[in-house]
């Protein structure tokens, strides 16, 4: 039984059809509106009729005025580090302070090398985010030019900077022990979907993480771990968050309680009713018997 101790956060990840992409912008205002917490938005720049994410943030960033946003997860190959690293915190400073950059290590290759991009094995994928990583913080900290001699990236005294605002968490998104072990090690928040990993499979995922960031000497809890979550308000119940929005608060309050989950995220959501119901009926009743059952299990009164 793992609970890290994360405040619990909430949020929306819209989508919607290329001819209706300002939906994305309402829905991410309404994302704000009923007092949800963050808005992300997918990044596929190798599809050509969809909006660009960084644009499309800077604009959701300048419509709003209290959620957070960031991409997830932001394209690596076809996003050099140093240009992902200024936009990001270019946009920090635009929202005061509200962006965070999710970073993805990238997939369907034959469409990024189209572009121009590598084509990578899953190795080499992920040593590139490793280095990319190490290279985007750099570029946040006020001191020397940059230099990195890496496998994948070479810098060769890059002056760093914009600084952002605040420390922008870096989240990165796994499923296999090479990407869980490096997420243990270097990243603030793991973000893996309910579709491609169930709630049965987290804990064991989680045991990885863990272990690797006690290895490199950081507490396990330095990871926030976020979900997104596919479901669907049914008028009867079917299997994990199939049911009416009441029936969406006992898997997920026991998901943070159980399995140390504190950010949820509303998967491909194109509905607006569906973020009503999920901000009015699912997350308060989520926050009330989370921070029940911690009270009780400090000893502090409710």
């Amino acid at each position: 039984m793992t609970d890290y101790g994360h405040d619990l956060l909430f949020g929306a990840n819209p989508e919607s059809p290329p001819e209706g992409s300002g939906d994305i912008v309402e829905l991410a205002k309404l994302t704000e509106q009923v007092g949800l917490d963050l808005v992300t938005i997918a990044d596929h720049p190798y599809i050509p009729d969809q909006l660009d994410t960084m644009a499309l943030l800077s604009v959701i960033a300048a419509r709003t005025s209290t959620v957070r946003v960031l991409p997830a997860l932001a394209n690596l190959p076809l996003r050099p580090p140093v240009a992902l690293a200024r936009t990001a915190a270019t946009l920090d400073i635009l929202s005061d302070g509200r962006f965070e950059l999710g970073v993805g290590s990238g997939a369907v290759w034959d469409q990024i090398a189209a572009e121009g991009g590598p084509r990578h094995t899953p190795g080499e994928s992920i040593a590139a985010l490793e280095e990319a990583v190490r290279i985007i913080r750099a570029l946040w900290t006020p001191g020397d030019p940059v230099r990195f001699d890496g496998r994948h990236y070479r810098l060769d005294g890059v002056a760093p900077g914009p600084f952002p605002v605040h420390d922008i968490p870096i989240w990165l998104g796994a499923y296999r022990p090479r990407m869980l072990q490096m997420t243990g090690r270097i990243a603030d928040c793991w973000l893996p979907s309910s579709p491609y990993l169930p709630p049965e499979r987290l804990a064991a995922a989680n045991a990885i993480i863990d272990e690797a960031a006690s290895d490199a000497g950081r507490a396990p809890q330095a990871v926030r771990r976020a979900y997104n979550i596919a479901g669907e308000f049914t008028v009867e119940g079917g299997g994990f968050l199939q049911g009416p929005p009441k029936a969406w608060v006992e898997p997920l309050a026991d998901l943070a309680l159980t399995q140390g989950i504190s950010t949820f995220i509303l998967y491909r959501i194109e509905s607006a009713d569906v973020i009503r119901q999920f901000a009015a009926e699912t997350v308060p009743a989520v926050r009330e018997i989370v921070a029940a059952e911690r009270s009780r299990s400090s000893g502090q009164p409710a």
